[in-house]
């Protein structure tokens, strides 16, 4: 059976901004419980009122939330570096029989040079090629075959390293899309391996990017 504090569980579960704005106690509780009136009363099909809502606001508590926060703070202290690779360009192609093929000609050109960064994701429908935009022609060369829907230049690629216990902390790449959208920065294609993770944004806001990612360490 539903209650007030279940209802009021699951709106904030299902909005993670403002769960995290509660925890932190950064929202007016009175102006929330208004506002979440209307919702948990048809949620419950009675008539509720704010006060009921607010207390339970003030007692939720998010499942294992400090254990957890423990652990994700000290793997955010502990994140490796932050490399940033600017010049890039993203290539997205429909995916089709010959396309493995049209990639491992390009891996015959940077096979000799460790440095060239060049990424390729396959999807289910589509795969993206992400290149040092030097070598467009190269790309456009080994994929002269296949059909191409997008490309865009001048973007960077912001890459951190993660500690070998990233895989085991519940919400840790939710850190980066938040601080991320707290500045207002859009994610132009996301890459990752398991120690790895990797954000493609514009140029213009690569700065910006950095200096959000950095904040997390601290």
């Amino acid at each position: 059976m539903k209650t007030i504090a279940t209802c009021v569980e699951e709106i904030l579960v299902s909005q993670p901004f403002l769960e995290d704005a509660l925890t932190r106690n950064i929202l007016n509780y009175s102006a929330l419980a208004e506002e979440l009136k209307d919702p948990i009363s048809k949620m419950l099909r009675k008539p509720v009122k704010s006060g009921a809502i607010m207390m339970a606001l003030r007692r939720y508590s998010p499942p294992k939330e400090m254990a957890n926060k423990i652990k994700l703070n000290k793997v955010l202290q502990n994140l490796g570096d932050i490399t940033v690779r600017s010049d890039l360009s993203d290539y997205t192609f429909k995916n089709s029989s010959s396309l493995i093929h049209s990639h491992l000609k390009m891996l015959e050109v940077i096979k000799e040079d460790p440095h060239i960064f060049y990424t390729f994701t396959r999807g289910v429908h589509e795969s993206n090629v992400l290149i040092t935009t030097a070598l467009k022609k190269h790309i456009e060369e080994s994929y002269k075959n296949e059909d191409c829907t997008t490309v865009q230049d001048n973007l960077s690629a912001i890459t951190i390293g993660l500690p070998k216990e990233n895989t085991k902390i519940a919400g840790l790449y939710y850190q980066f899309f938040k601080r991320l959208a707290w500045e207002g920065i859009s994610l132009y294609e996301v890459v990752s391996t398991t120690n790895e993770f990797t954000i493609l944004v514009e140029d213009e806001v690569v700065d910006k990017a950095f200096s959000a990612i950095k904040s997390l360490k601290n």
